[in-house]
C-alpha cells in the first residue's frame, strides 16, 4: 500500500494501459488523473508580493540617484559630477575640503563641528601644495567673480589675486573665498585623503602673509580617512561596484555560466565515464586558482595589491581601506576552502565508481528526452530580466535618501560671493538622510530576490520532475513522443495546477534563510552591547541556534526538490506531496541512500566548478586598466566576483544586506549552473523516487525500472564491498 491512507496505482502506475490511452500526453493518463489547483492562495499571495515589489523598486527609481553611491556632496548639497548641480559639475567628481581647520576640529570628540558640515567643493583632481610658493583653491566663482567655471579650472580653481581687500582679508582669516593648499592630498574613492604631512614652503607663505595659525594634527590624515572608511560608505560603494561592472556580471554571471552549464551536460551525455574524475580535477584546480587571484590582490603574493587611490600617487603613502581588510578575510577564507575541497576529494575518491553508475542513469535520460537539455534555457531568461530588473532596483533604493541640510550647533562664518559679504548664517553642510523605511524597503527587495529566485528555480524542477516521471512510467510504450512532448505537457500542467504548491515551498525555504539572516544579526548586534554574550553561555547558545537553523534549512531545502517531484507525479499539494516523498525515502534509504548522497556530491562539485571558473574569467576581467582606473574603478573585486545618527538607518541596513549577499546570493554563476544542472540532479532523483514507488505497489518488485538503474542497484553492494575492502 501506498503512504496517505491508500493506493497511488491509479495516479502513477498502475495502469499502464491508461497511460498509453493519451497520445498527446505520454505517460501523461496516469499523471494527469484527478489533478487540480493546489495551494492557491500562496499562488494569490506570490502575486500580491510582485505587485509590492514593482511598488517598492518604483520608490526607489523615483527617488534614488546612483551617483550619490560613488560621489560626495558639496557645500550647497551638489552631488559632485552630477550635470544638474549649480553650477554645473559633470567634470567635477573630486571632493575637497577647502578649510584644513574644520577637517582637524571636526575630529575632536569635544567639537560640534562635523565633517559633513567642514566647507567641500568639487573639484577635477586632488590640489597638491606648490613647490615654492603658496597655492589657493577658490570657491566657485559667482557674484562679484567674473570668471566662467571653465576658466576657474583653467586657472587651477585659483582667482587670489582678483580678490577685493575684503575678501584677501577673509580668505587669511581662513573664511573664504580662497583657502590655502597646506596639505598634499590623493584621490581616495572620489574624496580628497589629505595626508598629515604639512609644506614647510607653503606654509611659510602663509604665516608671511599674515594667515592665521593652522593645525598639523595627525588628525587632520585620521578624520577624513574614517570618513570614507565608514560602514555606510563601503556598503555604498560595494553597490556601486555592480552597477560599474555590468559588462562583466553579463558575461560572468550569465552568458558564461549558460555556455558552461550547457557543455557539462553535453559531455554528462557522451563521455560519462570520465565525468566524474574530470569534474573533480578541474574542481581543486579552480579553487586554487582563484585562491591565488586572492592573495595577489590582497598583496600576499607579486607586485599587483588593490589600492584605493583613484589615480597616481606618493608610492611612499601608503592608505588602507575596509575593502582591503575584507579582502584579507577572503583570502584567508579561501585558503580554509582549498584545504577542505582537497580533503573532500580525496574522501570520495574512492567512492567514484559509484558516481559514474548513478550519472549514467542520468546520461540515459537526457538522451530519451532531448529537450531536457534546452529547456533550461527558459528559466535562465526569465531570471535575466528578473535580475536585471533588480539590480538597477538595487542601485536605486541603495541611493534612495534625501540631501538635507544639517541641523548643526556650531560658530562658522564664510564668505557668501553671491552677498558680497560674510555670512556667519548658513555653516550647516548636506547630507544624504536614510529614513527607517528605506532599510525596511531594501531588506524587502532582498527578500523579494531570494523568493522569486526560488520560485523559478522550483518551477524548472517541478517540470524536469514531470518529464522524467513520464519517461520512467511510459516503459517505451509511447517513446516517439518521449523527446519533447513530455516537457512541454509538464511544463502544461505546472503552470495550471502547481504554480501556488511551489509558490509555497519557496516561501517556506525562504522565511527559514531569513530567520537564520535575522538570529545572525542580533547576535552580531547584542556582542557590542551584551557582555554577558561574549561568556561561554552566550555563544553555545548562539552557535546552537545558528546550527539547528542551519540543518532545518539544509533538510527542507531536500524536503523541498523531492515535493516537487512528488508534485510533478500526483499533483498533490506541497505538504501532502511532501510527506508522500519523505516516507518514500525513509523506507528505502538503505537501500538507495549511498547511491544518491555520492552522485549528489558530484552535481555539487560541478556546480562549483562552473561557479568559480565564472569568478576566475571576472578576476581577469576585473584586473583590466578599465576598471582600475578613471569612473569605471571598482573599489573591491570581491562583490562584481562573489556578486553588503542621520546615516544610522543605512548603516544597519547595510551590515545586514551585506551580510545576507555573502551568506545567500553565492554568485550569478552558480544560480545558473543550479538551473542546468537540476536536468541530472532532477533525473536521479525523480527515477529513484518513482523506483520506490514502483516497488511499493508492486510488492517489492519494480516493474517500471530502466534495466541501467536496476544494475546501478544490484551492483552497490559489491561496488561498496570491492571499494571498501573487508
Amino acid at each position: 500500500m501506498a503512504l496517505g491512507g491508500g493506493p497511488l496505482g491509479a495516479i502513477i502506475g498502475r495502469y499502464p494501459s491508461f497511460a498509453a490511452a493519451d497520445d498527446q500526453d505520454p505517460g501523461g493518463g496516469v499523471i494527469r488523473h484527478d489533478r487540480k489547483c493546489r495551494d492557491w492562495p500562496f499562488l494569490l499571495l506570490f502575486a500580491a508580493f510582485w505587485v509590492a515589489m514593482i511598488v517598492n523598486s518604483s520608490f526607489g527609481f523615483n527617488q534614488g540617484n546612483p551617483l550619490r553611491l560613488t560621489f560626495g556632496l558639496d557645500y550647497k548639497g551638489n552631488i559632485c559630477g552630477s550635470r544638474h548641480g549649480d553650477p554645473d559639475l559633470r567634470e567635477l567628481d573630486v571632493r575637497y575640503w577647502m578649510n584644513p581647520n574644520q577637517v582637524y576640529q571636526s575630529g575632536l570628540k569635544s567639537s560640534h563641528i562635523d565633517l559633513p558640515d567642514a566647507k567641500a567643493i568639487c573639484l577635477m583632481e586632488c590640489p597638491l601644495p606648490a613647490e615654492d610658493g603658496l597655492n589657493f583653491v577658490c570657491d566657485y566663482p559667482e557674484g562679484d567673480i567674473r570668471l566662467s567655471i571653465d576658466d576657474w579650472i583653467d586657472r587651477d580653481y585659483d582667482y587670489f589675486e582678483f580678490l577685493t581687500p575684503d575678501m584677501r582679508n577673509s580668505s587669511l582669516q581662513l573664511q573664504g573665498p580662497c583657502y590655502p593648499v597646506i596639505f598634499p592630498s590623493v584621490n581616495v574613492y572620489w574624496s580628497c585623503q589629505f595626508i598629515a604631512r604639512a609644506s614647510n614652503v607653503s606654509l611659510k607663505h602663509w604665516q608671511q602673509m599674515g594667515g592665521v595659525s593652522i593645525d598639523e594634527n595627525m588628525l587632520i590624515d585620521k578624520t577624513i580617512h574614517n570618513a570614507i572608511n565608514s560602514k555606510s560608505a563601503v556598503l555604498k560603494r560595494y553597490v556601486a561596484d555592480i552597477g560599474k561592472s555590468w559588462p562583466v556580471l553579463l558575461l560572468c554571471g550569465g552568458f558564461l555560466p549558460l555556455v558552461l552549464s550547457v557543455i557539462w551536460l553535453l559531455m554528462i551525455r557522451y563521455f560519462v565515464a570520465g565525468m566524474p574524475w574530470i569534474t573533480v580535477v578541474v574542481f581543486n584546480a579552480l579553487v586554487i586558482s582563484v585562491t591565488m587571484f586572492f592573495y595577489i590582490k590582497a598583496g600576499w603574493i607579486g607586485h599587483d595589491p588593490l589600492t584605493v587611490v583613484i589615480g597616481e600617487s606618493d608610492p611612499y603613502v601608503n592608505i588602507g581601506g575596509r575593502e582591503i581588510n575584507h579582502l584579507h578575510a577572503a583570502s584567508v577564507l579561501m585558503t580554509i576552502v582549498m584545504i577542505l575541497a582537497f580533503l573532500t576529494s580525496i574522501a570520495i575518491a574512492r567512492r567514484i565508481l559509484v558516481a559514474t553508475s548513478v550519472l549514467k542513469v542520468a546520461a540515459k535520460v537526457i538522451g530519451e528526452v532531448h529537450a531536457l537539455i534546452s529547456f533550461p534555457t527558459v528559466p535562465f531568461l526569465i531570471l535575466a530580466i528578473f535580475y536585471i530588473f533588480w539590480f538597477s532596483a538595487t542601485l536605486h533604493l541603495f541611493s534612495a535618501g534625501q540631501v538635507i541640510r544639517n541641523d548643526c550647533n556650531t560658530d562658522c562664518c564664510s564668505y557668501d560671493l553671491k552677498l558680497g559679504k560674510v555670512n556667519c548664517d548658513s555653516c550647516c553642510g548636506y547630507s544624504i538622510h536614510y529614513t527607517p523605511h528605506i532599510g525596511i524597503a531594501i531588506l524587502f527587495h532582498f527578500f523579494g530576490c531570494y523568493w522569486a529566485t526560488q520560485f523559478f528555480i522550483g518551477c524548472s524542477s517541478t517540470v524536469i520532475a514531470g518529464s522524467i516521471a513520464s519517461y520512467y512510467w511510459a516503459r517505451g510504450e509511447v517513446s516517439h513522443d518521449i523527446p519533447f512532448r513530455t516537457v512541454v505537457s509538464s511544463l502544461k500542467r505546472m503552470v495550471c495546477y502547481s504554480l501556488g504548491s511551489v509558490a509555497l515551498g519557496s516561501l517556506i525555504v525562504s522565511i527559514i534563510e531569513w530567520l537564520r539572516f535575522i538570529l545572525e544579526t542580533l547576535r552580531r548586534r547584542l556582542k557590542f552591547v551584551d557582555s554577558a554574550h561574549d561568556s561561554w553561555f552566550g555563544k553555545t547558545v548562539s552557535s546552537s541556534s545558528q546550527c539547528c537553523l542551519g540543518c532545518i534549512d539544509w533538510t527542507l531545502k531536500s524536503v523541498n526538490r523531492n515535493a516537487y517531484i512528488m508534485i510533478a507525479i500526483t499533483g498533490k499539494g506541497f505538504f501532502k506531496a511532501s510527506a508522500l516523498a519523505t516516507g518514500l525515502i525513509i523506507k528505502n534509504v538503505l537501500r538507495i541512500g549511498k547511491v544518491n548522497v555520492i552522485g549528489d556530491v558530484i552535481l555539487m562539485l560541478g556546480k562549483l566548478c562552473v561557479s568559480l571558473l565564472c569568478a576566475l574569467f571576472a578576476f581577469i576581467m576585473l584586473d583590466k586598466h578599465k576598471y582600475r582606473s578613471g569612473h569605471n574603478k571598482i573599489s573591491s573585486p570581491l562583490v562584481p566576483v562573489l556578486v553588503s545618527g542621520h546615516h544610522q538607518a543605512l548603516q544597519d541596513v547595510g551590515e545586514e544586506a551585506n551580510m545576507f549577499v555573502e551568506q545567500v546570493s553565492w554568485a550569478l554563476g552558480y544560480i545558473v549552473a543550479k538551473l542546468f544542472f537540476a536536468v541530472v540532479e532532477m533525473s536521479i532523483d525523480t527515477i529513484i523516487l518513482s523506483f520506490c514507488q514502483d516497488t511499493e505497489e508492486h510488492q517489492g518488485n519494480a516493474q517500471y525500472a530502466p534495466p541501467l538503474l536496476m544494475e546501478t542497484l544490484d551492483e552497490e553492494s559489491e561496488l561498496q564491498r570491492l571499494t571498501e575492502g573487508p
